[in-house]
């Protein structure tokens, strides 16, 4: 979506003679992208980002009724001119490219003679961060403290004699020129959406939509929270579960979630946080630094390896979230930096290898169920790294890393969110 609304800013800005000329808009996707779009949703989000709909505040509904398998058009805005667009004008491209990055968009319009009036490639690098040919960096300004490993990190917060969660509030005070308690109250937002997804996940029954069926089942596994304990029903470990599994649900269901850190993933803190909030009773200000903390690490994975499963797998995407749990976790508890990169650690390291196989190209057998999993990981990572003795750690943060980059790229394709592979193959051989 957000690469529709660019390429429309982009068109707007053409001589009035171009768009006069524009007949038709053609969209192609590739890799990825072609591979799992129509079950994840990308051609309906494209779509509604042509129609300058924005992420935040589009209406799910109507976003899940946009491309019936009907005909029909769609009137597209651009400057003085309106284009029909409909279906037909998505074209689904090869899985294999010479693209930089998996997930590639092509936005071209087009006159009657197919002749291009403007033509731009785009590049979506994972968790709603988009590229573009010729992009640069939108901002020179630079965090007051500086760092791009885990290593470099704590000998900042060394320097600096800070705890963590102020190093990263004052270097996104830097980067953004938000006073803190600005940035305080974006916090505030992150945590309402995250709370209103798990909400409603846990408010909603019924069978999630596509072709497979799946029944929702967070719901019904929140009724066994309220059980007396037993060895096979720890009320509080039910609940972590069926957190989790609301806000995967709703990300299933086509309808507004927090990309935490991607979609994919969208399960994992947010069931956290729920449960750190409405469970254990963990005031605000402890989420907000339990948020920076898992902030940093996401940043370290995000620009050391990376969080997009068509490019690593799952471990990018769930593997990613759950080391930002695990981070939150052990920040909540006023854990040492040393404490809080064991806990990530633990997290990330075992979900190296983890394949992206989505059953039928939707965002639901395994990724629901495998969210709940990261966030009980998280979870245990936490405590196994609250109670342990980081010097004893004898792999660092940055060294799992970068291997779960090398992993990624070992990885073959199929297993890279092209549902070609893996459990994904599963229906077609019952």
């Amino acid at each position: 979506m957000l690469a529709a609304l660019r390429f429309q800013s982009a068109a707007a800005a053409l001589p009035i003679e171009a768009l006069t000329n524009a007949f038709s808009l053609r969209v192609s996707f590739y890799g990825s992208l072609s591979a799992t779009g129509r079950g994840h949703g990308t051609d309906r989000a494209v779509l509604a980002g042509l129609m300058r709909q924005e992420p935040e505040t589009v209406d799910p509904v109507w976003l899940r009724s946009l491309l019936p398998e009907t005909r029909k058009y769609y009137p597209i805005t651009i400057g003085p001119r309106t284009i029909s667009f409909s279906r037909d004008d998505i074209l689904w491209g090869p899985v294999a490219h010479p693209f930089p990055y998996s997930n590639t968009i092509d936005f071209e319009l087009l006159t009657r003679h197919t002749k291009t009036v403007l033509g731009q490639r785009y590049y979506s690098t994972g968790g709603g961060f988009i590229r573009w040919d010729g992009w640069t960096s939108a901002t020179n300004t630079q965090p007051e403290f500086p760092y791009h490993t885990m290593k470099g990190l704590t000998e900042q917060l060394v320097a600096a004699d800070l705890s963590l969660p102020d190093l990263i509030l004052r270097n996104e005070a830097a980067l953004t020129g938000s006073a803190p308690a600005q940035i305080r109250e974006k916090l505030n937002h992150i945590l309402s959406a995250m709370e209103d997804e798990v909400r409603r996940g846990l408010a909603t029954t019924g069978s999630l939509p596509g072709p497979i069926g799946l029944q929702r089942k967070a719901p019904g596994l929140l009724s066994h929270a309220s059980l007396p304990a037993s060895l096979l029903a720890d009320p509080r470990l039910v609940a972590l579960n069926a957190y989790a599994l609301a806000a995967s649900e709703e990300n299933a269901a086509g309808n507004r979630v927090v990309t935490a850190p991607t979609s994919g993933a969208c399960g994992v803190l947010p069931g956290i946080i729920y449960w750190l909030r409405h469970d254990w009773n963990v005031p605000t200000p402890k989420l907000h630094r339990g948020l920076l903390a898992a902030a940093a690490i996401g940043f370290l994975i995000k620009h050391n390896a990376s969080i997009s499963g068509a490019e690593v797998g799952c471990q990018g995407e769930v593997g990613a979230a759950s080391a930002m749990g695990a981070a939150l976790l052990a920040q909540v508890q006023d854990a040492t930096p040393a404490v809080v990169a064991a806990a990530a650690e633990i997290a990330l390291e075992h979900h190296l290898g983890m394949t992206c196989d989505p059953v039928g190209g939707y965002l639901q057998i395994p990724c629901i169920e495998r969210n709940a999993m990261g966030a009980v990981k998280a979870y245990n990572s936490s405590l196994m790294a609250l109670a342990g003795n980081p010097l004893n750690q004898k792999i660092p943060l940055d060294t799992v890393i970068s291997t779960m980059l090398r992993t990624g790229r070992d990885m073959n394709t199929r297993y890279k969110e092209t549902s070609l592979g893996g459990l994904a193959l599963s229906q077609t051989e019952c």
